[in-house]
This record gives structure tokens, C-alpha cells and sequence, in this order.
């Protein structure tokens, strides 16, 4: 396998160049576990564990490897095994804040060309659940492509389109059926030498079947999903980078129950280009639209231009980052009062001396 069908471009290269010199090999994370990695080289695929200087010198969770990740490695060829020394910058990576009461960002996956945003054409399927899918898109700096998915057991294809175009401006937005094979020639284009694909969705959207169709083969597990809300289970547990065998680089993921945001506040205006030129509109600039006079955004929802939901969600995204905002300031704090008062103690057994 040469580099350029792992992913290989002109950014890279450059960022190679200087661990080149001193002996130190390349490769990319296949897939990550609690404490080891896959990485493929040109070579082969091995295990791989960050060395210890890497340990001391990560500040946060961010800093070591996910999956997507160029790595740079030493080679224990005979045994199967390799160090990773550094993780080389990140074109693109796909961001999310950890579940559950914490603060810190979980990296999904890196160095993506392309995320397909997989969203099933059944009871499950969420209009506001897109339009938070395309915010992260947006910001992880990859191109997003809307995938309807399980075309064949839906009636109404066209309104369904119709209500996602009006979320997802310019974004190419094709209907699929993997399990009938109809459809899928339209993502296979995306399927070539150096793009990496990352498939995004909620458990149960069909990411399973369409990476099997791609691969050809019967790669991932698939499960059924509930009948009384047709929601699915988690089948992917693990993020996994597959080569694909006509070209091309498919990063599956598990589904998500959560999908909390992290660090969009650009491409909030993106998705929501809308709602920002009718606030241009409004009398005062630091409108809220809420009671002020005069105000564009109420306007246009009273008169049918605007979905109150829509703008309901957009509100209660702006919230969440600003609730983001605040804990992060105050984790900040907590940490730089730890690291005074850690040098502080050093000073004082210093001076004891």
C-alpha cells in the first residue's frame, strides 16, 4: 500500500519532513482502544502505545491519537509493535464535548475530506437532529453530505428533502436504500484514492449497512432496530478506519444518543445563515428577539419566512455554547489556581533547602 491511498497529501509531507530526517517512521490510526492503537504504515498494520515523553508532555485528552490520526512512530517490525512519539497537525477533525457532566472535548475522528451525515427516512428521523449534525460538520473543517437512508420503507421522499434543503443550504443531500443497493452510486463517487469518508449518525440510521455495501463485503455488524420508535442499538462500538478495496477511506463510528456541541461558534452563522441575515435587519444591533421593537427575526416568524422551531433550536444552541463557555472558564481557573499554588509548594521546600 503506498501513501497516498492511506490519505497522504502536500500538508503532511511538510509536517514529516523534519522526523524524516532523524529515522522516525509514519503512519495512521486505524483504531484506538482504552490504552493501545491500530496504526497502519506502508508496511503493515500494528499495535501501537504513546511513549512516555508523550504522556508527560499531553496537557488533555485532545492531545493523544484518534482515529485518522498521522502518527509518528518507531518501529518494532519483528514484534508487531510501534511507539508513537507525536501526532502530526490535524486538517480537519470532527469535535464533540464529552457525554455525560464533563467539560472536555472528545475527538471523533481526524483528517476527514468528507463526512457522510447519515439520517434515517423513518420515525426516527429529526429535522432539528440535522441541523445539530451539520453545526459539527461545518466546523470540523471536512465537506458534509446529508445521506437519507432506508429510502425504501418511505412513503413521503420528496417532502422529506424538501424539509432538509430548507435546513442545509447547498449541501448535497442524496436518499439511499443500502439494504436494496439503490442510491449508492452516488456516494461511491466519494470513494477514491487519499479521500477519507466518515460516517456520522444516530444508532439505528443504517451507517452499518452502507459500510458494508461500500466494502463490499459483510465488514460490520448490523443490528435490528426497536419497533415502537424504530431507534436503534449501539452496533459500531469503536471507531474504525477501513480501506476501502475500489479506493478510498472509510471512518465508521458508533451511533450517537448525544451529540453535545463543541467550539462552533462560526459555524452556528453557517447553518444558521438565515436567521443571521434577518437579525441584520432588525432596529437594534444586539438584538435579542425577544420584545425589542422593530425586530426582523419575530417579523419574518410571524409572517411564514422563518420556522418558529427552527428558530427555537438556534436559541437553545447559542445557550449550550454559552453554558460550554462559562464551565470552561471556570475549569480554567480551577487549574491555573492548582498550578500557583504547585509552585508555591516548589518555592517553599526550595527555599527549606
Amino acid at each position: 500500500m503506498n501513501l497516498v491511498q492511506l490519505g497522504w497529501n502536500d500538508s503532511i509531507d511538510t509536517s514529516f519532513k523534519e522526523y524524516e530526517s532523524e529515522g522516525y517512521a509514519i503512519g495512521r490510526i486505524s483504531k484506538g482502544y482504552k490504552n493501545t492503537y491500530k496504526v497502519i504504515t506502508k508496511e503493515q498494520e500494528l499495535s501501537a502505545e504513546v511513549s512516555g515523553k508523550f504522556i508527560h508532555n499531553a496537557s488533555n485528552k485532545k492531545d493523544f491519537p484518534s482515529v485518522g490520526d498521522w502518527v509518528v512512530l518507531t518501529l518494532q517490525v519483528e514484534e508487531g509493535k510501534a511507539m508513537i512519539h507525536k501526532v502530526l497537525h490535524r486538517f480537519s477533525k470532527f469535535s464533540r464535548k464529552e457525554p455525560g457532566q464533563g467539560s472536555d472535548e472528545q475527538i471523533v475522528a481526524t483528517n476527514i475530506n468528507t463526512v457522510f451525515l447519515v439520517i434515517s427516512l423513518n420515525k426516527d428521523f429529526n429535522l432539528r437532529r440535522i441541523e445539530r449534525y451539520l453545526i459539527t460538520a461545518w466546523e470540523s473543517g471536512a465537506k458534509p453530505v446529508i445521506v437519507l437512508s432506508k429510502s425504501d420503507i418511505c412513503e413521503e421522499i420528496y417532502e422529506k428533502i424538501i424539509e432538509v434543503e430548507s435546513v442545509a443550504f447547498g449541501v448535497p443531500i442524496y436518499t439511499v436504500s443500502a439494504h436494496k443497493g439503490e442510491g449508492m452510486d452516488n456516494l461511491k463517487k466519494y470513494c477514491i484514492d487519499g479521500e477519507t469518508i466518515a460516517l456520522l449518525g444516530s444508532s439505528g440510521s443504517g451507517k452499518s449497512t452502507i459500510c458494508n455495501y461500500l466494502y463490499g463485503s459483510y465488514k460490520q455488524k448490523v443490528s435490528a432496530i426497536r419497533t415502537g420508535d424504530e431507534k436503534g442499538k449501539h452496533t459500531t462500538t469503536n471507531r474504525e478506519m477501513l480501506m476501502l478495496p475500489e479506493g478510498g477511506i472509510l471512518i465508521d463510528t458508533p451511533g450517537m444518543r448525544e451529540l453535545q456541541l463543541w467550539d462552533v461558534n462560526q459555524s452556528i452563522n453557517k447553518s444558521f445563515s438565515d436567521i443571521e441575515q434577518f437579525a441584520t435587519q432588525c432596529l437594534f444591533r444586539d438584538c435579542q428577539h425577544d420584545n425589542e421593537p422593530s425586530c426582523a427575526v419575530k417579523a419574518a416568524i410571524d409572517q411564514g419566512e422563518l420556522e418558529l422551531d427552527r428558530f427555537n433550536n438556534y436559541v437553545k444552541f447559542q445557550r449550550e455554547l454559552a453554558y460550554l463557555e462559562r464551565k470552561n472558564d471556570k475549569k480554567s481557573q480551577m487549574e491555573e489556581k492548582k498550578r500557583h499554588k504547585k509552585i508555591g509548594g516548589d518555592r517553599t521546600r526550595f527555599n527549606r533547602k
